[in-house]
C-alpha cells in the first residue's frame, strides 16, 4: 500500500507542475506574443487615465453622446443581467413601443432591445449613424464630420465572416472627443 501511495503522490506534484504551472505559463506566453492586447485586458485609457473597459458596454448621459444600446441593468457597475423576457411579454413589448416612439419610429433592433447580457459595448453601424444628427446638433459639429467618424469606427465582422459589423461606443465617443478639439 505505501508504494501505491507514493506512485499517487508523486503522479499529484508532477501533474500539478504540468498541468498548474507549466500549461498556464505557456498559455499566457503565447497569448502574450499573438495578441497582447486581448491578454492584458481591454482598459482604455485618455491622457494615462483608465476610463472604462472597451468589453463592458457604458451609459453615456446626454445628447451630445452616443448611446449604448438599452440595458436591463442600465449598466449599473458591471452588473451583468438580461431580462429573459420572451418575444411576447407584455413588459418588453411596452418597453420596445415605448422606445421605437422616443426614436421617431423605425430603428434598428439593437436600438429596441437589450442584449442578453445587458452590457453589450457595441451598437449596429445603423444605430450608430441613426444618432449622428443627435450628436451633431448637440456639439455643433457638421454632421458630415460626425458621420465620417462613425463610418471610420465601424468594425468589420471576426475572421471576415462572423457576426456582424459593430460599433464600440466607448470607443466612439472617446475620439467624438477628438473632433470638438
Amino acid at each position: 500500500m505505501f508504494r501505491h501511495t507514493l506512485t499517487a503522490l508523486r503522479a499529484m506534484v508532477v501533474l500539478t507542475v504540468v498541468l498548474g504551472i507549466a500549461y498556464p505559463l505557456a498559455v499566457l506566453g503565447i497569448g502574450q506574443a499573438a495578441f497582447p492586447a486581448q491578454t492584458n485586458g481591454s482598459l482604455v485609457e485618455v491622457d494615462g487615465r483608465p476610463v472604462g473597459s472597451a468589453l463592458i458596454g457604458q451609459q453615456f448621459e446626454g445628447d451630445e453622446w452616443f448611446q449604448s444600446r438599452p440595458s436591463a441593468t442600465d449598466y449599473d457597475g458591471g452588473a451583468s443581467s438580461g431580462s429573459n423576457y420572451g418575444p411576447d411579454n407584455a413588459d418588453l413589448l411596452a418597453a420596445v413601443d415605448e422606445r421605437r416612439a422616443a426614436l421617431g419610429g423605425d430603428a434598428p433592433a439593437d436600438a429596441l432591445t437589450a442584449s442578453g447580457s445587458g452590457l453589450d459595448p457595441h451598437i449596429s453601424p445603423e444605430y450608430a449613424l441613426l444618432q449622428v444628427p443627435r450628436v451633431a446638433q448637440a456639439r455643433g459639429l457638421d454632421e458630415a464630420r460626425v458621420r465620417a467618424l462613425v463610418e471610420s469606427m465601424i468594425q468589420g465582422r471576426d475572421l471576415g465572416y462572423l457576426g456582424e459589423p459593430t460599433v464600440n461606443v466607448l470607443r466612439l465617443n472617446l475620439a467624438l472627443n477628438g473632433l470638438d478639439d
